[in-house]
């Protein structure tokens, strides 16, 4: 049989993998085209390389981690060398430790470590045949870690019929089957009598080349039948025809010697000693094994092994369906309910032939456990299960509801929904019934109905009023934060707000969400002002939450841009916010919960623009598509979006525009939407447009979204007086002197000032843009500060005040031009040659560090920083999602193109930039400012 191509493939990948290099290949095609064959001669083949090796079972699907654990457990014994988080994350998951349940990308990241620290002493290939039968939280870790594998001798390969989609992406090869000369020799090597030239060529067709449909599907049939029509059409696929042909190979065999195959292949750990103690209380004997193997069909060695899956399937299916009890009933027994109690419940359940309450508390154990090992798509297979086995309706009712809410956890958000519409048949008491309609709107919110989810979850929190007070305010705040992503004040935000103002008074003293409710609903009802007390207490609260290992995961949903930070800017509190920020990513990192990660890097980075730091900023979105590459979860695209519009990258800025006004249109989110028309706003400002500016500010400002205010407004503000809107310049002044009063912070009180100058004339106004500066300049707002120069040094030469016009543009321009905001760098330049004066460029050394850096990629940039940053390489490749052996590739190549030899160097190269939320021990956003 000739596989050179393919077999030339894994040879290439071996000698890369030899050479220092990886490789990741997913094999993919057809039951029985020889996949398993390739994997084999890949094994035998890769001398001097260490070989791990796993398959998937496909009743051992719902066992969380079944496959990794499988794959990995030849190398635990390297586990000690993983950083503390990850090593507690693979024993959380593999059940050898207590601990929360671990994230899946953190899980992933763990995974690289290890076969980076593996392969470290010797290449690594890991082998993984049926992938579309391994377990879902498996599958999940092995693709993080296929693609992030890059400078470590490992080399990674799967077989599976369809490459899923947690492999999309990854190099494939496509198995065919034979030629046709090829596939003729071996079915003549299986045929045992002369058969005729024309049936031979149909049996060749029909089988397209299939090895093993060519040596399986003539075995059991009679010489006259083959003669008599093999290749007529049937209804039948391939696959199902192969394991019709192994069925009458079974049927040729000895009752016991079927009755064992059918339990080998009921048990999915493929434990030889199991399999013969089941048999032994099925009455079948040690004898009934040797004409299986005798047959080729299965081997018993160190493990039960069949010729093929298909192999494995037919033994299983021809059991007669009232054996199939009795067959699970005596592998529960035997099954060790202390070393495998999952795998023992799930005999038990498929053992049972009807409902059984015994059964049923079992499997809801088990998804237990699999819940706290992070396998929620595990626990929702089981607790579903529990359910279906569950005799009295009530409970029944309730552990469909847990297995929904497990499912959308595990975000298979359909499935879900169908398995509510199961707990809706009930019988539900009325607590269970508002619990229904919370999940239902929780989903809707995942799914980005805003609209719908503000509807359902208040209509939950209303139902909940009068039966359990503090999940009712819970639920009365995931309404308002709903409403506040659709964007729609006027009604669902509003009506959201005057219902939870309306609800039973919290827990005394009260909890920090009570709080936050009470803050909200008096914003969005009373206004402002009569909220800012509120909301203070609130933002105290939150950010002197405890954030132990416990807690870290509810925190970061509160002190996410959702609460906290919403907060902080409705407040005018930079530093604390700069504060906040800077801890949720780091709180986020430490955790490995890496979708929490990428909006913590949002709410950082849109604080970092507004400090000027653009390069800062651009870095953590950076950091943003990377982990979105790692994961899949799309990057939060408004960032990418604000960065281009402050910049002044005006093609990019206006697509990203347009393309995200189109997503918000879709899905129904305001918030969203508004966020696209700050953007705009400030890139219209940047480049005169003012009219379009005013257009888009003012949309934003009539929506009065929740801290959107503190952006906006000096947008509307610049833009409506450069077109003479004076009404709309007193509307932003009104708008901020409501915040003053109550909150007079020097940010606020900066931005104040700057609209005062703009609706004023003579001294007053030449007053009012120093008081500006003066306040924005004791602040980290240094965006606006550069602004406020640009203003007023535009305004100073209207008067024919060109010398001192010059000094204020020259500061503008130096600050703007080195924040990298360039279509405001050169509105200031422009206003400077209208003053008479040419402004200087860069100076040589400068553009020459410059030029060296732009040499970096991008990830080698990343690495330098962090490098210059103090951080080791395991600390830069779990920060990075690589492994250490990468981290230290990427920074050789680093030395190399900027010419220095090592890390006390980089300072040199790299100016040293911001906070970003990179080690612990940074501000404490628990002090005020």
């Amino acid at each position: 049989m000739d596989r050179r191509g393919e077999r030339g493939v894994l040879d290439q990948l071996i000698s890369t993998v030899r050479a220092g290099g990886s490789r990741v290949l997913v094999v993919h095609g057809e039951p029985g085209v020889g996949k398993s064959a390739l994997l084999e001669y890949l094994a035998g083949r890769a001398s001097g390389c260490r070989v791990v090796r796993a398959a998937g079972v496909e009743s051992e699907m719902e066992l969380a981690f079944a496959g990794l654990h499988q794959l990995l457990a030849p190398v635990l014994d390297r586990v000690e060398g993983l950083p503390g988080p990850q090593r507690e994350a693979l024993g959380t998951a593999f059940g050898v430790s207590a601990g929360p349940a671990p994230d899946r990308f953190l899980v992933g990241l763990a995974v690289l470590g290890l076969v980076s620290e593996v392969a470290a002493e010797r290449p690594l290939i890991c082998v993984v045949d049926d992938e579309q039968w391994l377990d879902r939280a498996s599958v999940q870790a092995l693709g993080f870690t296929a693609r992030r594998l890059a400078a470590d001798p490992v080399g990674l390969v799967f077989a599976a019929r369809v490459a899923g989609a947690e492999l999309a992406g990854l190099p494939e090869l496509a198995v065919e089957g034979l030629d046709e000369d090829d596939a003729r020799a071996l079915l003549d090597s299986a045929l045992t009598g002369p058969v005729d030239a024309r049936v031979r060529d149909l049996i060749v067709a029909e089988t397209r080349g299939n090895p093993l449909a060519l040596l399986e599907l003539p075995r059991g049939v009679a010489p006259a039948e083959l003669a008599g029509g093999f290749g007529l059409p049937e209804a039948r696929s391939l696959p199902g025809r192969i394991e019709d042909s192994f069925r009458r190979q079974l049927e040729g065999l000895p009752e016991q010697t079927r009755r064992l195959l059918q339990l080998a292949a009921a048990d999915p750990s493929g434990d030889p000693l199991l399999v013969w103690r089941a048999a032994g209380r099925l009455g079948i004997p040690v004898q009934a094994g040797a004409a299986a193997v005798g047959a080729g069909l299965v081997q018993f060695g160190v493990r039960v092994r069949f010729r093929h899956p298909l192999a494995r399937s037919a033994a299983y299916r021809s059991a007669p369906v009232q054996q199939m009890p009795q067959m699970h009933a005596a592998l529960a027994e035997v099954t060790d309910p202390a070393a495998d109690p999952d795998r023992r419940a799930w005999h038990r359940a498929q053992a049972s032939p009807g409902p059984d309450e015994d059964v049923a508390a079992e499997l809801e154990r088990s998804a237990g456990r699999a819940q706290g090992r992070g396998g929620l798509a595990a626990a929702a297979a089981f607790l579903e299960r529990a359910a279906l086995l569950t005799p009295e309706p009530g409970r029944r009712a309730r552990r469909l509801f847990a297995a929904a809410r497990a499912k959308r956890e595990a975000g298979e958000l359909d499935a879900a929904l169908g398995l509510l519409v199961a707990t809706e048949a009930g019988p539900l008491d009325a607590l269970q019934a508002a619990q229904v309609e919370s999940l239902r709107g929780q989903i809707a919110a995942d799914q980005n109905r805003g609209s719908d989810a503000a509807r359902l979850l208040l209509r939950a929190a209303r139902l909940l009023e009068a039966l359990d007070a503090d999940l009712a305010r819970d639920t009365h705040l995931e309404a308002i934060r709903a409403a506040m992503a659709a964007g729609d004040l006027a009604g669902g935000v509003r009506e959201a707000a005057q219902a939870a103002r309306a609800a039973p008074p919290g827990p005394d003293p009260p909890r920090a969400v009570d709080v936050l409710l009470d803050a909200f609903a008096l914003r969005f009802t009373e206004g402002y002002a009569a909220a800012a007390p509120t909301l203070t207490r609130a933002f105290d609260l939150l950010v002197n939450l405890d954030v132990g290992a416990g807690e870290a995961r509810g925190w970061l949903w509160l002190a996410s841009g959702r609460a906290s930070t919403m907060v902080a800017t409705e407040l005018w509190d930079f530093d604390s916010w700069h504060a906040l920020a800077a801890r949720q990513v780091q709180v986020a990192r430490d955790m490995g919960a890496l979708v929490q990660l990428q909006f913590a890097l949002r709410n950082l980075s849109m604080h970092q623009v507004l400090a000027g730091e653009l390069d800062a900023a651009a870095r953590l979105i950076d950091e943003d598509r990377l982990i979105a590459e790692a994961t899949g979860h799309p990057p939060v695209t408004y960032a990418a979006l604000m960065l281009a519009a402050w910049q002044g990258r005006e093609p990019e800025a206006s697509e990203l525009i347009q393309a995200t006004v189109q997503e918000a249109t879709g899905l129904g989110t305001g918030r969203l939407a508004g966020m696209a028309g700050w953007a705009s706003a400030v890139l219209d400002n940047s480049l005169g447009r003012y009219d379009a500016a005013r257009d888009a500010a003012r949309r934003v400002f009539e929506r009065d979204h929740l801290s959107l205010g503190h952006l906006i407004m000096p947008e509307l503000a610049e833009a409506a007086a450069r077109t003479g809107e004076v009404a709309l310049v007193q509307a932003a002044l009104d708008w901020l002197s409501e915040r003053t009063r109550v909150t007079p912070t020097e940010w606020v009180l900066g931005i104040e000032a700057g609209v005062r100058a703009l609706l004023s004339d003579g001294q007053a106004a030449d007053r009012w843009y120093q008081e500006s500066i003066e306040l924005l300049g004791r602040t980290r707002v240094r965006a606006q500060l550069a602004r406020s120069h640009l203003l007023y040094g535009e305004w100073l030469r209207r008067q024919g005040r060109r010398m001192d016009a010059r000094e204020q543009l020259r500061t503008a321009h130096r600050m703007l031009d080195t924040m990298g905001m360039a279509a405001f760098a050169e509105r200031a330049r422009r206003e400077l040659r209208a003053t008479g004066e040419t402004v200087r460029k860069r100076t040589v050394p400068a553009a020459r560090i410059a030029g060296a850096t732009n040499t970096l990629t991008m990830q080698e940039a990343q690495v330098a920083r962090l490098a210059r940053d103090g951080l080791s390489n395991p600390e830069i490749g779990a920060r990075l999602f690589i492994s250490p052996r990468t981290a230290a590739y990427h920074l050789s190549n680093v030395f190399t193109k900027l010419g220095i030899g090592s890390r006390s160097q980089l300072d040199r190269v790299l100016p040293a930039g911001p906070d970003t939320g990179g080690r612990p021990g940074g501000p404490d956003p628990r002090r005020r400012h």
